[in-house]
């Protein structure tokens, strides 16, 4: 993925996976009752801080926050800027 925003510090681009369509039995989930994701993909990680080292990387899949972060649109692709302390864990 070729993006052109590059995070500072310690802030993570992260594209949120689709929400869930279907439930586990096979039931559709309409849009209005749809929840937020929770995991995406990193896209670009900044360099981090001269007391914070960056432990993930471009390509991970991660948990975060319901409400972490910041929405933005880029080109049509809906994206999420949040510190990498908002990120919960790495799948």
């Amino acid at each position: 993925m070729a993006v052109n925003i590059k995070p500072l510090a310690d802030r993570v681009l992260i594209e949120p996976l689709p929400a869930e369509t279907k439930t586990a039995s096979g039931l559709f989930i309409p849009d209005t009752a749809k929840e937020k994701p929770q995991r995406g993909t990193v896209v670009a990680v900044g360099n981090g801080t001269k007391d914070h080292d960056m432990t993930v990387k471009v390509g991970d899949t991660v948990l975060y926050g319901k409400y972490a972060g910041t929405d933005l649109k880029l080109d049509g692709t809906d994206y999420l800027i949040m510190r990498e302390d908002d990120i919960l864990a790495i799948v």
